[in-house]
């Protein structure tokens, strides 16, 4: 298909809007609020018992990301060869969208008494998410030319942050203002709003289904699909092993998203419960991540074509060992917008310029787009599991979310060194793309 189609690149964006609900209502917003204040025991107590394990509900809601982040370590790397030989890209992207979409919804049932059933909805809500986001990175490299990568990547994220914050806003109104609803409960207004999130996802994705490129069915004739999805996977694996550069950025990116993801989902558990922030704060400090972030994102895009990929992403990984330094000893709610406005100016952009480097590093003729993004997806997925599994291990251990902030400070080192490193070997990103 030809490249650069406007009407094919502004789809593929929409897909950000449509998604990107779901982190910041689900993952960052109102459910984390909720799930604090609804996942209690009888006598109102945080410890509560799960699958007969007590536990408690910051340590579940973190190792709940875990287990989810683990499941598509586990199963992407598979799906995607399978889509990669079989032809099925769209329709894997659709399944997982659809299976997030659901699970969202389902948490319209969530009660005190269904916080068990409500966690696996959570879960497979990111299941869905994460799933879906592999195949839908994928198509970058197939609907547009190398140069357009990092203003493309970025317009996605910006998309997805400007459509969160007005379905945001709007589940505010039901909570801030409910007489405008009939007087409808918090309780209620914050399930219509995991409702709102499945509609939403699941609707504005028709729009992105419509125009990314149809599936090739190449597995009508080439029968055995499914056995050669898992050959195409290990062929890709060898691909990498002759790759150095990509190799190093992976290795470097595995780090750094380790603290970046970690941070992203337990920013509001940690304002909850180690500064006792009210809920409406909570909802305000994160609306104001997501406003920033816009900004964000272009601006490392355009400190990419000053810099560099590598140098820009080394500027933010900087800024993220400050926020990291200074989360330990804030203890005010003004300290916490601060904070929140620098999370938001780097969220953004580590995002978006990590996703389009990869792109970049690829080989330029490869058609198994899937597959390598699935390595890429993984590198993401298993630093998620790590890096929440941690955290939620050292507040069990220490009884202190603080103490887990200092352990992420020390990922992001490292994440800062092995870029560091590819900087001075002089493997720049703009000049290798220039060279195809």
């Amino acid at each position: 298909m030809k490249k650069n189609d406007p009407r094919v690149l502004n789809a593929w964006c929409f897909y950000d809007w449509a998604n990107s609900v779901h982190s910041l209502v689900i993952v960052s917003g109102i459910f984390p609020v909720y799930f604090g204040a609804t996942a209690i025991n009888e006598s109102g107590g945080d410890v509560i018992d799960f699958l007969g394990i007590p536990v408690k509900n910051s340590v579940l809601f973190s190792y709940a990301i875990s287990a989810a982040f683990l499941i598509i370590a586990l199963t992407s790397p598979i799906c995607s060869a399978i889509a990669d030989y079989s032809g099925r890209r769209k329709r894997f992207l659709q399944f997982f969208c659809y299976l997030g979409a659901i699970n969202c919804a389902l948490l319209y049932f969530f009660t005190r008494e269904t916080t068990t059933s409500a966690t696996f909805f959570f879960l497979f809500s990111l299941v869905g998410w994460a799933g879906s986001i592999v195949f839908y990175n994928s198509f970058l490299p197939e609907i547009a030319t190398s140069d357009r990568f990092d203003a493309l990547s970025a317009r996605g994220f910006s998309m997805g942050y400007i459509g969160s914050v007005l379905l945001m806003v709007f589940n505010l109104t039901m909570l801030l203002k409910p007489e405008w609803y009939g007087n409808v409960s918090s309780g209620m207004a914050s399930r219509i709003s995991f409702l709102t999130v499945g509609i939403w996802w699941a609707g504005f994705a028709q729009f992105t289904f419509s125009r990314l490129p149809a599936d090739r069915a190449t597995y009508e004739k080439r029968p055995g699909w499914l056995l050669n999805g898992f050959r195409e996977l290990g062929q890709v694996f060898r691909q990498l092993q002759g790759l150095p550069a990509l190799k190093g950025f992976l290795l470097a990116y595995f780090f750094y998203s380790m603290g970046v993801q970690t941070v992203m989902y337990v920013a509001a558990i940690f304002a909850d419960k180690e500064l006792n922030l009210p809920a409406q704060s909570l909802i305000i400090t994160v609306l104001l991540i997501q406003l920033v972030a816009i900004a964000g994102a272009t601006l490392f895009a355009r400190l990419s074509k000053r810099f560099g990929n590598v140098r820009a992403l080394m500027i933010a990984v900087v800024i993220w060992m400050g926020i990291c330094g200074t989360a330990y000893f804030v203890t005010t709610q003004n300290d916490i917008f601060i904070l929140a406005g620098v999370i938001g100016l780097v969220m953004g952009g580590v995002q978006a310029l990590s996703r389009s480097t990869y792109a970049k590093l690829m080989p330029a003729d490869t058609e198994d787009t899937a597959s390598f993004f699935s390595f890429y997806d993984v590198t993401e997925k298993i630093s998620i599991v790590l890096g929440t599994l941690m955290y939620g291990l050292v507040e069990q251990l220490t009884g202190s979310m603080r103490n887990s902030m200092l352990v992420l400070l020390v990922l992001f080192v490292v994440g800062f060194a092995l870029l560091w490193r590819l900087s001075v070997q002089k493997i720049r990103v703009v000049v290798l793309a220039e060279r195809r």
